[in-house]
């Protein structure tokens, strides 16, 4: 998926049919063992929702260099990672503690 920034933490991101729909960025980090950036975000419209769907991708530059695309996690032991490093801020409620 492609994405594009609209503001420093809103992100659209855009499908292979071209469909857009806007994300708000939760955090990004780096991993330096996969040599990797990963971030995490959710949809705009959830926002104010007691509950949200967390997505993790991994951010890599695209073909073009001119942008940066989200690319899905498929190694599991990758997943069990990002899911470890998303779980050290979250609490017992799985609210997300800053």
């Amino acid at each position: 998926m492609s994405k594009q920034e609209n503001n420093e933490d809103m992100i659209t991101l855009i499908d292979e049919n071209g469909n857009e729909q806007l994300f708000k960025e939760l955090f990004t980090f780096d991993y330096d063992d996969y040599g990797k950036s990963y971030i995490f975000i959710y949809p705009a419209e959830q926002e104010n929702d007691d509950s949200v769907d967390i997505q993790a991708y991994i951010i890599a530059d695209n073909e073009d260099n001119d942008g940066q695309d989200l690319v899905p996690i498929e190694d599991d032991k990758e997943w069990d990672m990002v899911e470890e490093v998303l779980n050290t801020f979250l609490d017992n409620d799985c609210n997300f503690k800053a």
